[in-house]
């Protein structure tokens, strides 16, 4: 095994389940703070701001501050800016990715006379939010979603995603958005942007196949994928691109 001077660490089914540690996660990270090995945990979960969600973690057990977050909603706020920069935004979502949104400086409006449909998890959707969403993609408006997770874990167990939920205006529109979240290269080259490490020397760590490794892949890093969450390990076998790494739980890492 290599040394990585940096890891991008996913939360849900990785770190926890909706409000439950798993029990491996605080460990590996304080191991991380030992060697003082950089990381960004890197969620495709948009409902929360970067200071909400540190504050989740520390609440769990889990060592964070709110630099060292890196959400879907940041990423796409920061797309949205660099590819629509005085674009009226329509948003479906939480107040993470309001947030996120915001801050960035772009402009929310509650009107299908859109430029931007954004869309990220709503746990709150709605007809007539779907129905204005679609109203402004028919008319041209671009069409951008943080993420394509159909599924997302919980203590409860798999719940809807937001790939679920965007589905919805796709399949109405016959557009297909632009997904800002993992398996997309995007989030990954803004996050090692902030972290401040290579390809090369970087390492993500995962427990979803078809989000957090396939992002490792495409953007042509190394992965580490752990079976706490979605993907089950009697899968492994029929994946029909290995990730670099694999271990049951994070407990057999640093062994």
């Amino acid at each position: 095994m290599k040394d990585y001077q940096g890891y991008l660490i996913d939360l849900d089914g990785t770190m926890y389940r909706g409000n439950e540690v798993i029990d491996e996660a605080p460990a590996f990270i304080q191991e991380l703070n030992k060697r003082n090995i950089d990381y960004l945990f890197l969620t495709n979960n948009s409902s929360k701001t970067q200071a909400q969600v540190s504050e989740k973690l520390n609440q769990l057990g889990i060592e964070s501050n709110q630099d060292n977050v890196f959400t879907t909603s940041m990423a796409t706020a920061k797309y949205i800016k660099q590819h629509y920069p005085n674009g009226r935004c329509y948003c479906i979502g939480e107040v993470g990715l309001f947030d996120a949104i915001e801050r960035e400086g772009l402009t929310v409006i509650d009107d299908s006379d859109c430029d931007v449909v954004v869309m990220g998890i709503d746990r709150n959707i709605s007809y007539e939010k779907l129905a204005k969403a679609s109203l402004a993609v028919r008319n041209g408006a671009a069409f951008i979603s943080t993420n394509s997770d159909n599924a997302l874990p919980t203590e409860r167990g798999l719940m809807p995603g937001n790939g679920a939920l965007t589905s919805v205006v796709s399949v109405s529109t016959g557009v297909e958005p632009q997904f800002i979240g993992k398996p997309e290269t995007i989030i990954v080259e803004q996050a090692l942007e902030v972290l401040g490490t290579t390809q090369k020397n970087t390492i993500l760590v995962g427990d979803n196949y078809n989000t957090d490794i396939k992002a490792g892949i495409n953007s042509g890093i190394d992965t580490l994928m752990v079976f706490t969450g979605v993907t089950p390990f009697e899968a492994y076998e029929s994946l029909p691109v290995k990730p670099t790494y694999f271990i049951r739980d994070l407990s057999e890492w640093f062994k």
